[in-house]
C-alpha cells in the first residue's frame, strides 16, 4: 500500500494578491482559518492558487511561507507541474527542498501528450525526487486525459502515490480502482462529486469549496470515512448550489470573490482572468447569505 499523504478534505488554497504582489498577511489568515476548521491538508500553488501567473520567486516564497506557517500541523502539498518535463522536475525539486510533504503535478497542458508520453513524463520526475507525487488529471483545462490503464503503469512507480481525478467520469474512476487497488490513492478533484467518488473508494477531496466552507467540507469527508454516509450525502446535497456557483465563472474568480465578501482581502485574479460579471457576483452573494457564510 502506497503512503497516504492525507485522508479527508484538502484545500486548494487561493493566493491573495495586493496590487502587483502577494498578500502574505491574508495568506497567513487563510491558513489559520483552514486549520482551525479541520482542513486535513493544504495544497499550495495549484490551479486555484493561480500558479500559471506566479513568477519563480513568488512560487518559491509562497511555498516556503506556507510550509513555515503550517509548521507540520497538516501536510503541505505543493503544485509543481509544467508542460515542460525538465521544468516540472526543477519545480518539484525546489518544492521538496522547501519542505513540502507532497507534490501535485498536473498533466502537461497544450502539448497533448500521448499516454506513453504521460508515463515517461511522470517517471522522469518520480525517478529524481523523494517526495510523494499526486498526479493531477483535469482534462477540461489541459486537453489531456489519463486513462485507467495508464494509471496502472504509473502506480507501479513507488513514488507516485495518488491522483487528483477531475475528469468527471465515475466509471473511469471505478476502472482505475479495479486496476490499481491500494497501489494508487484517489482524491476527488470535483467538489460536486466528493461523495460519489468516495463511494467508489476515494480517500477524500482536493477542494475549491473548502476555501469558503472548510468545516463543512471536512465534515462531509470525515462523516463518510467514519461510516455516516447519510450525513455526508446530506452535506453534499445541501451545499450543491454553493459549489455550483463557485464554478459559475472560471476558477478561481468566484472563490476569490467569495472570500473577499467574507472579509478576507484576497484581491483580484491576475490577467488573463478578469472580474466576475455583476449578475454572477450578485447570485454568489445571495447563495453565501443563504448558507450564512457571510
Amino acid at each position: 500500500m502506497k503512503k497516504l499523504l492525507f485522508s479527508g478534505s484538502g484545500v486548494a488554497i487561493v493566493t491573495p494578491m495586493n496590487g502587483g504582489g502577494i498578500n502574505y498577511d491574508v495568506l497567513g489568515n487563510l491558513i489559520e482559518f483552514q486549520i482551525e476548521n479541520g482542513t486535513d491538508a493544504i495544497i499550495s500553488c495549484g490551479t486555484t492558487g493561480e500558479s500559471s501567473t506566479l513568477s519563480p520567486e513568488e512560487r518559491k516564497s509562497i511555498i516556503k511561507y506556507t510550509v513555515d506557517k503550517v509548521n507540520r500541523r497538516v501536510p503541505v502539498i505543493a503544485g509543481s507541474g509544467s508542460n515542460d518535463t525538465k521544468h516540472a522536475l526543477e519545480l518539484s525539486k525546489q518544492a521538496e527542498d522547501l519542505g513540502a510533504d507532497g507534490l501535485l503535478i498536473v498533466t502537461p497542458y497544450y502539448n497533448k501528450a500521448s499516454q506513453q508520453g504521460l508515463i515517461k513524463h511522470y517517471y522522469y520526475i518520480a525517478d529524481k525526487v523523494n517526495t510523494p507525487i499526486i498526479v493531477y488529471n483535469v482534462p477540461s483545462r489541459t486537453g489531456c486525459n489519463i486513462l485507467p490503464e495508464t494509471y496502472l503503469e504509473l502506480s507501479n512507480h513507488e513514488n507516485i502515490c495518488a491522483t487528483k481525478e477531475a475528469n468527471g467520469n465515475i466509471s473511469s474512476a471505478i476502472k482505475t480502482f479495479s486496476l490499481c487497488g491500494d497501489n494508487l490513492h484517489i482524491y476527488s478533484g470535483n467538489d460536486d462529486q466528493i461523495v460519489p467518488m468516495m463511494s467508489v473508494g476515494a480517500k477524500g477531496v482536493i477542494s475549491v469549496f473548502a476555501n469558503v466552507c472548510p468545516k463543512e467540507c471536512h465534515q462531509m469527508t470525515s462523516s463518510f470515512l467514519s461510516g455516516d454516509i447519510k450525513s455526508s450525502l446530506s452535506l453534499q446535497v445541501e451545499f450543491f448550489d454553493l459549489i455550483e456557483t463557485l464554478f459559475s465563472d472560471i476558477n478561481p474568480i468566484p472563490v476569490k470573490e467569495a472570500l473577499n465578501l467574507m472579509g478576507f482581502d484576497c484581491g483580484k485574479c491576475r490577467l488573463p482572468l478578469s472580474d466576475m460579471q455583476s449578475t454572477l457576483k450578485e447570485n454568489l452573494k445571495n447563495i453565501l447569505l443563504k448558507h450564512k457564510v457571510i
